[in-house]
């Protein structure tokens, strides 16, 4: 399954999880959205998990080449939106 969570500022991240696992939140870079939240933000936190694809025969490769693809589709590697660092977010100008 590909998951989507969103934090409390709005950001997201997007990941996967092969084993159904419903309390795996992934592995964002902490020290990135802890500095991004405030501090009652981390005093109460909820954080929303949402399946947004999943398949029951896919291989890894297309589970893989599927996370790829929601990153870019929701643009959670844009720093100013999401904390996933791969692939690399290019800007409309064409830098990273």
């Amino acid at each position: 399954m590909i998951y989507k969570i969103t934090y409390p500022n709005g950001k997201i991240y997007i990941g996967q999880d092969v084993t159904d696992t419903a309390i795996y939140f992934g592995t964002p870079k902490a020290g990135y959205v802890e500095q991004d939240l405030t501090a009652e933000q981390r005093d109460d936190l909820t954080i929303r998990k949402q399946v947004i694809w999943s398949s029951v025969d896919a291989s890894q490769s297309e589970v893989n080449a599927e996370e790829i693809r929601q990153i870019r589709l929701h643009n959670s590697n844009d720093p100013a939106l999401g904390y996933n660092l791969n692939p690399k977010h290019r800007s409309s100008d064409g830098n990273t």
